[in-house]
């Protein structure tokens, strides 16, 4: 007990606070986007993947195919990741009063990312960009910047 009240008198500790888990500023929804749009592409090129007829391409076919959904999986995971700290360490409930939809548009974001990890479709893999663009665009709002998602990129507005 001794050695530790003499270390504290020795090596003050100031006890400090923050409300985030990383500094402000730095959140970012760009993350979630690649993210989908990987997701989107594996999921292209899983469906144009052709099956050899004889055994000879047959493994070249399954490597392919196993590194296209382990991708597609990893990057479905890390959109749900990316979600949920924006929604857990950004947004605030006064970012509700600009995005009244923004506990729909996460949940529904995350259950399509869940979704594609668990099959191979073309139309849920589109929904899943959509729908981390429009999170995006929720995001940028609660900022005064205009998010163009028919070209990935924001415009500060004047």
């Amino acid at each position: 007990m001794n050695i530790l009240a003499t270390l504290r008198r020795l090596l003050p500790i100031d006890e400090v606070h923050a409300h985030c888990d990383i500094p402000c500023g730095i959140y970012d929804p760009i993350t979630a986007k690649i993210a989908a749009q990987t997701v989107l592409k594996m999921v292209i090129k899983i469906q144009a993947l052709e099956h050899p007829d004889g055994a000879e391409g047959r493994t070249a076919y399954v490597n392919s195919l196993s590194r296209f959904i382990a991708v597609k999986e990893q990057h479905a995971d890390l959109v749900k990741h990316e979600i949920d700290v924006l929604w857990h360490d950004y947004f605030k409930p006064e970012h509700l009063d600009k995005v009244p939809d923004l506990h729909t548009k996460v949940w529904e974001t995350t259950k399509l990312a869940a979704a594609n990890k668990q099959g191979v479709d073309l139309d849920a893999a589109k929904k899943l960009v959509d729908s981390v663009d429009s999170i995006a665009s929720a995001f940028w709002s609660t900022k005064g910047v205009e998010y163009d998602d028919a070209v990935a990129t924001v415009r500060f507005g004047s």
